[in-house]
Formats: C-alpha cells, sequence, structure tokens
C-alpha cells in the first residue's frame, strides 16, 4: 500500500511548477454562504481556469503577473476582479443570485459545455426542478430526471430509473457521497428526496470518471444544503397527500444547521373521507422523511460536516368477519402489513492541505430494510358444547442490506493543464436476503437465506489533463476488489474522455467506460408492491460488468442554449433475473437457485437542448433506442427486447415567466410502447397454476383451463404512452414572507396510458384489457417562506 501511496504523490509533484503562483479559495452564494458546486473560475481571455469541487473549493496556478479572474455560476451575477499575483493568494468568492428576469450577459452554464471533457453528464438547477410541473404537484428531482433524453421512467407513474437499457440496481445514487439503496416513496410514485434541501444535482448516463465505480448504468450524484450561515429561514408546504417543511440557519459563527422533513396523510384521509370497497376492510399507508445536516467551520482549512436522512414507508389493510347462527359464534381478524426504508449517516472532514491540494475523508452508514407481516386470528365458540377453538398464524418475511464505510479522497491543481483527484473507498456490506418466519398455535419455523459478510475495496486515479485550448483528455484508472465467503474478485476498469474543439467552436467527445458491479437487485417484474432484495457476487453469480463507449458533439449556441447529440452502445455481462415463476417468497430456494444470468446490449442517439436560465427556459430531449437481453433458459435462449426498451422517447419541458410573481410550466413526453409478452398458444392444465409475464400480463390458468404459453417473450408492445402536465404559481411577495400558491393538472387530455395488460373477456370471447391508472389529476399546494 506504501508503494502504491508512493506512486501516486510521485505522479503528482512532477506536474508541479515552481515558476507560478496560485489563487485558490471558495465560491459561495452571497445570501446564504452555500458552496456553489462547479463554478467557474478563469482569467479573462478564458484560455486558462477551473471549476469549483464539491464543496465549492478552487485552485488555479497562473504565472506571476497581473490577472483579471471572472467567477461565474447560473444563475448568479458573475464577479471580475483584478489581481498581481507575487505570491499563492487566498480569495474567496461570493456571488449575487439574478432575479428570473433580469437581462443578464453573463453565460448562462456553469461551465460552457464544449470546454469540459464530461459527455453524458447533465447538470439541473434545482430552481428550475421546483417549477417543473410534476405528478400530484410534488417537486421531485427524481421524476425530472426520468424527463431527460436516455433515462426511462418505468411504468406509470412510477420513480423508476432505466439509463441506457440498464436496470433500477444499475443506477448510483448518491446523497452526500453515501449510496441510498432505495428512492421511493408510496409504491414508487414519489421518490426520496425533497426538492427543499437540495443544493446539486448531477446525472451521469456515460463517460463515467475514475472516482465513480460499483453500479454499470448511471450515477446520480446529489449534495444537500449546507444550511444558511447568515440568518434563519424556512419554508412550508401543504399538498393533496403530503406536507413538508424546512428550517436553516447559523448556530453561532462558525456554525450552521439544515433540517427538512415530509409527512404524508393519506391515511387520515382514507379513514374520514375514502370509504373502503368492501365491508370489514380498511386500508392505512403513509411515508415520511427527514433529512438533517450540520456545518462547522474549524478555521479556513478546516471544516466538518455531518449529514443524515431517514425515510419510511408503511402500507397495511386489516379485515374483521364475524357469523353467528343457532350453532356457533364465529370472529375473525387478519392484518397484512408492509413496511420499507432507508437510513444513512455521514460525518465529512474537509481539509486544505496546501493551495493546490484539497482532500475529504468520509465515514458512512447506509441500511435499506424491507419487511413484510401477516397476522390471523380466529375464535369459534360452539353454543351446544360450550367448546372453543381458537387459531393463529403469523408470518414475517424481512431482507436488507446494511453498510459501514470509509473513504478519503484528494483533489489536486498542479498546473492550469491537469486537475488531479485520487482516492481510496472501504465498504463494509451486510446482505440479508431473506428470511420468513412463521408462528401457529402449536409451532414455529423459519426458512431462508443465511445472512452474508462482505468487503467491498476500490482505488482510482484521474486526470483531466488539458493538452493544448483544443485538445482535453480525462484519463483515469478504478481498481476494485470484492471478498466474500472466500471468493474475492479484482478488476481493473479504466475510463477516458477526451474532447477536441473545432475552430467554429464545436466540440468533438469521445468517451469509454468499463464498469463493474458486485451488488445485485432481485426485484418482482410485477407492477405494485416494492420486494427489493439486494444480494451479493457470490461464488456462482459473478459480477455484473458493463463496457461503454460514446461519440458526440456539443455547442453552446446564444450563449445560453446548450446542444448535444450523442451516440451510444453498451453491453452487459452477468445480469441477473427471476427465473419464471419465481418469486421473493420462494423462501425453500437459495435465491441463487432463483435466478437466471445473462447478458443484455444497448445502443442509441440522443438529442439535448437545454436552457437553464432565463424568462424561458427549460429543454427539448429526442431519443432513438434499443435494449436487449439474453438468457439462456429464458426464450429458448434468443435475443429479445429488455421489457422497458423503448424505440422512440421525446421530452419537452419548458418554464416561462410572465412576472417575477406568476411563472407557468409545461410538459409533454411521448415514447414508444413497452414491450410485453403475449401467450400465442395454449394447451390443457391439469393443475392450479398462477402467474404473471414481465408484470404486465396477469394470467391465472385454472383445471380444464388451457396454459397460455409464450414463444416470443416480450414480443408485443403496449400502446404508446404520452401525456401533457400544466402547472401556475403565483407568489405574493412581502418584506419577509412570501406565499407561492401553485396549481398543477397531471396528465391535462385524459390519456388512458397502460398500466398493465390482463386477461378478461369481452362478450364470451376471451380478451386480453388494458388496465390505465392516473386519468386527468389536478392539485394544489401552498408554500411559505420566511
Amino acid at each position: 500500500m506504501k508503494a502504491v501511496i508512493f506512486s501516486i504523490v510521485t505522479i503528482c509533484l512532477i506536474y508541479i511548477d515552481s515558476q507560478s503562483q496560485t489563487i485558490s479559495g471558495f465560491v459561495r452564494d452571497s445570501q446564504t454562504n452555500e458552496s456553489l458546486i462547479g463554478a467557474t473560475v478563469s482569467i479573462k481571455d478564458g484560455k486558462q481556469g477551473t471549476i469549483t469541487n464539491s464543496f465549492g473549493f478552487y485552485s488555479l496556478n497562473l504565472p506571476p503577473d497581473s490577472v483579471d479572474l471572472v467567477v461565474s455560476f447560473v444563475g448568479y451575477t458573475a464577479v471580475r476582479v483584478s489581481l498581481h499575483l507575487t505570491r499563492d493568494t487566498v480569495v474567496n468568492f461570493k456571488l449575487e443570485g439574478i432575479r428570473l428576469l433580469e437581462e443578464i450577459e453573463i453565460r448562462a452554464s456553469d461551465e460552457v459545455i464544449q470546454e469540459t471533457t464530461r459527455m453524458s453528464s447533465i447538470n439541473l438547477p434545482v430552481d428550475q426542478i421546483k417549477l417543473t410541473p410534476t405528478f400530484m404537484g410534488e417537486a421531485d428531482p427524481i421524476k425530472v430526471i426520468q424527463l431527460l433524453p436516455g433515462v426511462q421512467g418505468g411504468s406509470e407513474g412510477s420513480s423508476g430509473l432505466y439509463v441506457r437499457g440498464g436496470g433500477p440496481d444499475q443506477n448510483l445514487i448518491l446523497l452526500d457521497g453515501v449510496p441510498l439503496y432505495n428512492s421511493t416513496h408510496l409504491y414508487g410514485f414519489f421518490s426520496t428526496f425533497n426538492a427543499d434541501a437540495i443544493n446539486h444535482i448531477e446525472l451521469l448516463k456515460g463517460g463515467f470518471p475514475a472516482r465513480y465505480g460499483s453500479r454499470t448504468s448511471s450515477v446520480i450524484d446529489i449534495s444537500m444544503k449546507e444550511g444558511n450561515q447568515n440568518q434563519f429561514h424556512g419554508n412550508a408546504t401543504l399538498g393533496v397527500i403530503s406536507s413538508k417543511a424546512l428550517l436553516e440557519g447559523p448556530l453561532g459563527k462558525d456554525v450552521s444547521f439544515l433540517v427538512s422533513g415530509r409527512r404524508s396523510y393519506l391515511n387520515l384521509l382514507q379513514s374520514r373521507f375514502i370509504q373502503p370497497q368492501t365491508e370489514g376492510i380498511s386500508d392505512d399507508y403513509n411515508f415520511y422523511d427527514l433529512n438533517a445536516k450540520l456545518n462547522y467551520r474549524i478555521n479556513d482549512n478546516n471544516r466538518i460536516y455531518f449529514s443524515a436522512y431517514t425515510g419510511s414507508d408503511h402500507a397495511g389493510a386489516t379485515s374483521e368477519n364475524s357469523y353467528v347462527d343457532q350453532n356457533l359464534d364465529f370472529t375473525s381478524s387478519s392484518v397484512s402489513t408492509i413496511d420499507w426504508g432507508n437510513a444513512i449517516a455521514a460525518v465529512r472532514w474537509n481539509h486544505i492541505v496546501s493551495n493546490q491540494l484539497f482532500s475529504n475523508f468520509s465515514a458512512a452508514f447506509s441500511q435499506y430494510r424491507f419487511e413484510t407481516e401477516t397476522k390471523f386470528t380466529s375464535e369459534t365458540v360452539y353454543f351446544q358444547s360450550n367448546l372453543k377453538d381458537e387459531s393463529y398464524y403469523q408470518s414475517l418475511y424481512n431482507s436488507g442490506i446494511k453498510d459501514l464505510s470509509a473513504r478519503l479522497d484528494f483533489d489536486y491543481l498542479p498546473n492550469p493543464r491537469h486537475y488531479i483527484r485520487f482516492g481510496a473507498v472501504a465498504i463494509a456490506h451486510r446482505f440479508n436476503p431473506g428470511v420468513l418466519a412463521t408462528t401457529t398455535v402449536s409451532e414455529s419455523s423459519e426458512l431462508g437465506s443465511d445472512t452474508v459478510e462482505a468487503l467491498e475495496l476500490s482505488a482510482y486515479l484521474e486526470d483531466d489533463w488539458s493538452i493544448n485550448p483544443r485538445m482535453k483528455l480525462n484519463l483515469g484508472l478504478h481498481g476494485a476488489a470484492f471478498l466474500v465467503n472466500g471468493e474475492s474478485y479484482t478488476s481493473i476498469q479504466p475510463r477516458l474522455n477526451a474532447r477536441y474543439l473545432t475552430g467554429k467552436n464545436l466540440a468533438i467527445k469521445l468517451s469509454y467506460a468499463s464498469m463493474q458491479q458486485f451488488v445485485h437487485l432481485l426485484t418482482n417484474s410485477g407492477i405494485g408492491l416494492p420486494t427489493d432484495l439486494w444480494v451479493p457476487t457470490t461464488e456462482s453469480v459473478k459480477p455484473q460488468e458493463s463496457h461503454q463507449v460514446a461519440l458526440g458533439l456539443a455547442k453552446e449556441i446564444f450563449r445560453s442554449i446548450e446542444v448535444s447529440v450523442e451516440s451510444y452502445y453498451k453491453v452487459f455481462d452477468n445480469v441477473i433475473e427471476y427465473k419464471d415463476g419465481a418469486s421473493f417468497l420462494s423462501v425453500s430456494q437459495n435465491w441463487e437457485e432463483k435466478i437466471e444470468v445473462g447478458k443484455g446490449k444497448s445502443y442509441g442517439v440522443e438529442v439535448f437542448l437545454h436552457k437553464k436560465v432565463g424568462r424561458l427556459n427549460g429543454w427539448i430531449g429526442y431519443t432513438l433506442s434499443w435494449s436487449d437481453r439474453k438468457f439462456d433458459n429464458l426464450n429458448n435462449g434468443q435475443w429479445f427486447p429488455y421489457r422497458y426498451d423503448r424505440r422512440h422517447d421525446v421530452k419537452f419541458v419548458t418554464n416561462y415567466a410572465f412576472t417575477n410573481r406568476i411563472v407557468a410550466g409545461l410538459t409533454w413526453v411521448y415514447g414508444t410502447g413497452n414491450a410485453v409478452s403475449i401467450p400465442e398458444v395454449s394447451y390443457a392444465s391439469a393443475t392450479n397454476e398462477g402467474h404473471s409475464l414481465d408484470g404486465y400480463l396477469i394470467l391465472l390458468n385454472m383445471p380444464g383451463f388451457p396454459v397460455q404459453s409464450v414463444l416470443n417473450r416480450n414480443g408485443f408492445r403496449m400502446r404508446d404512452y404520452h401525456r401533457l402536465d400544466l402547472n401556475l404559481s403565483y407568489t405574493i411577495l412581502s418584506r419577509k414572507v412570501s406565499h407561492v400558491f401553485m396549481a398543477s393538472v397531471y396528465n391535462v387530455y385524459g390519456r388512458r396510458n397502460p398500466f398493465y395488460l390482463e386477461f378478461g373477456f369481452s362478450g364470451n370471447q376471451k380478451a386480453i384489457k388494458q388496465v390505465s391508472l392516473f386519468p386527468i389529476m389536478p392539485s394544489l399546494s401552498y408554500s411559505l417562506k420566511f
């Protein structure tokens, strides 16, 4: 290990330019003192510059001379300063936010798209997310990410993410650098993220820098706010199905805090206003989430952050029955509940080692749990014999994953031509793939897979290298190891991003990324309750792998609109899926016996136009793509379309400010129908069979009825999907308090989009019927900000 560290330091030191001086410091919001992530710091001619890191830190190495610096960030007024460099200098910048309707002369982009080596990466301003129409009027970052090219949302209304042909488990979702294993509330209709508590969001679909690992399809990097360091602020929002509140402010000179919470009240609405469909049966559902962050500035060179999140969903149904006649009195009750949720906590220490070297150490805990419980009790009293017969049954199923991790990262900026990052990560995993405990009056039993502990190690080195004004490279290596049950896996994953700038300021970009993933998600393909079982790589189940190459063009036009066109090709190995008929409740089998292992491929073209600021802002995205899977024991070993393969996908999102008080938003989406399996032949059945195909076609076969058989898996298409959403916000401003009223309409023209298909009858003929979920749905919300 010492040799590796020595080699890394040696590589870094060869870049040092002893004849230059360093300007370093932080770029922050002038009102809140929040870090501005990805702000640009450059000399006036734009030929040399850098961007701030995830904590707002920058370092720029320049020869001794008089320099004019320009500091800019999306939605803020640029700052220009003149300096004469004679020695290393620390300069902290505070930028003023611009009003929505102000004319701006600065570049809208935080980093001009043709200047950066990154591709397949999108930064979303949080203010733009809050204005985008989404389901039930909730400002939802994940739902907005679904509106980007290359990203599918899964089923109607859900918060699933299928990025460039990948599955939900192949997305690395980071909240303040900590992996979050489940990002949904309300059966997937809402995400776990409160937009009011978020500072920065970035989506990476490919061209992954070496500092990212552990997943094969995408990275969603979300940073929480640090808490207003200057004065107390807060807001509260009352919505149709949930309410939320946030409070932030200083705790003394060098400490700030943020706390936010959200709670649904569907259970209250159900009990007061919604009558149960069946007498004797009542339903219960609620969710909540809490975010908290503490920011302590020790001195100019050291800062400590503590952040935490917890969220939980509870769904339950209670049934009571009774029956009395002249012979007996029978009563029974049953209670079924499902609970799932996340909890994370992290402490981070930022340290400025020198003007050119920045370090961040973090230690974190992450947990995901999923539990189902069923209780049934009955009592029968026989009048004639005066005997009493009692029965009792309870089953409890639970699964989950716990992580303890430590991470050390360094940012080293020896001169303007190089931005070097290196670091290492260690994660201790504890998997509970699923245990079912049952109890009756006379006995109890427990079945399921044993708990598994594993250790994941990784290290990386990358350099963002400006060879000349036209050519830039981001070169990196990510090394990883996974140790489980005496078995070990290792991998070296090369990464490359290249950018060539033509004479017309058009960037030609190329990327390649090799990724490996040591954790797998087993989830029922059916729609409804989450059944996410996280399982490890084992001796018989190899790590998932992906290789992706992308080629694209990028340019900023009219100084405010980013335009990019990208084509990509990606292959997957060792993807897993339940065998036909298997489910998470088949606890008599080890989970490794219930899966198929196969491969996949996806390819396509994405077009994206993005305007981030101004009176009119938003984006247009179009994707043409193919996504296929292949398993030896499925579909006769032939390639078949992935269930979320979508040939054409169009997203149009726009916000328009009539005044600073009145802002309207519009979203329109269109997509080719999802792939579905439809039986083409049938044969006589001698036993009961019931199963679901790909979560869409629900079949029930009974003795004497024909069994339906699928010849071409996912060989048919549902109806095309399209939908229009609108919203309108009106703000009443006062000196210290503002009131925001928002009205939104989901699915304006009432399109009956398919949720799933099922067998039914049309007259005497068997038919396949479409089940739709959401008609036109208006909603209202009120927010108070102070």
